[in-house]
């Protein structure tokens, strides 16, 4: 096993890319691949930051079209963002 090109990364990942090809929500088959992946790259050496989005569920803005309040919106937005979270920890 070579060592890693980069001893750190970060990995940005969107809610949308954690629901797969579904229309919100999760996937569980692309958690348990980018988990997979997220694995690999620190089994390899490199130390992995993860950076999770919450877009998959609800964001802050669209909801004032419905009649939420930006804050309330927003703060929506972040406990989606909590859930994809502990979602990807689960698959870790």
């Amino acid at each position: 096993m070579s060592a890693p090109r980069f001893s750190r990364v970060v990995v940005k990942l969107s809610g949308e890319a954690m629901m797969g090809g579904g229309q919100h929500g999760l996937d569980a088959g692309t958690l348990e691949r980018i988990a997979a992946d997220v694995k690999g790259a620190a089994a390899l050496g490199a130390q992995v930051a993860v950076v999770v989005g919450g877009g998959n569920f609800f964001r802050g803005l669209a909801g004032t079209g419905r009649g939420i309040e930006r804050v309330r919106g927003d703060t929506i937005g972040m406990l989606a963002t909590v859930m994809n979270a502990m979602a990807l920890e689960s698959a870790l």
